[in-house]
């Protein structure tokens, strides 16, 4: 019996295309794309910022010398935000419908800038997104990032010692869902993703 969901955020709650970011950041530098993609991965700029390794100035500053940019601050955000696509307020809604019902989660490899970029839009739909969870599990706060089963087992103990058989995860991303099941976590896998609301039509 399923007593607790958690909610992965991109592709589940706001859609996004990690390429979008990647392009702007080319743009900005005037390099090619494919370019821009290699720094990323080469750099793991992701990765280091959203398990908290770098705090905003000094991932901001990692982005300008990498890429020779005189940038501002708002220039970085916004190319870094760029990914960042639709929230769907029908999906902000059906997460504070199954409130009632369940206790609600989120769980997110993400940072600093994208929550309060994300924090921003479900203000303008008439939410405060955080509220909408009993406790947020993100990333760049607890030190580990999906598919890391860690991440799965501190959320467990965090949330009060939940139980993983009572606890169901959703996510569009297959090997974090092949993690949390590791753990003894219920899973929906969201594919095609962004199907949530179809795939949550029975809870």
């Amino acid at each position: 019996m399923i007593k607790n969901i958690i909610f992965d955020m991109g592709n589940v709650i706001i859609d996004i295309d990690v390429p979008l970011t990647y392009r702007a950041f080319a743009q900005m530098a005037n390099l090619s794309e494919e370019e821009a993609t290699r720094l990323f991965h080469e750099k793991a700029f992701f990765h280091q910022f959203e398990i908290g390794k770098v705090n905003e100035a000094d991932f901001r500053n990692s982005l300008r010398n990498e890429f020779n940019g005189s940038w501002t601050d708002e220039e970085i955000d916004k190319a870094w935000c760029a990914l960042l696509l639709e929230m769907p307020v029908e999906r902000l809604a059906r997460i504070q419908e199954l409130a009632k019902k369940y206790r609600v989660f989120l769980l997110s490899n993400t940072n600093s800038i994208h929550v309060t970029e994300i924090l921003k839009r479900a203000d303008s739909l008439g939410y405060d997104f955080m509220s909408l969870f009993e406790k947020p599990f993100l990333s760049y706060e607890m030190g580990f990032m999906k598919p890391d089963p860690e991440f799965y087992r501190q959320a467990l103990r965090e949330g009060g010692g939940l139980l993983p058989e009572e606890t169901l995860f959703i996510d569009d991303n297959a090997d974090n869902i092949e993690a949390a099941a590791t753990v003894g976590i219920q899973t929906i896998w969201l594919n095609p993703i962004g199907s949530v609301l179809d795939k949550l039509l029975n809870y």
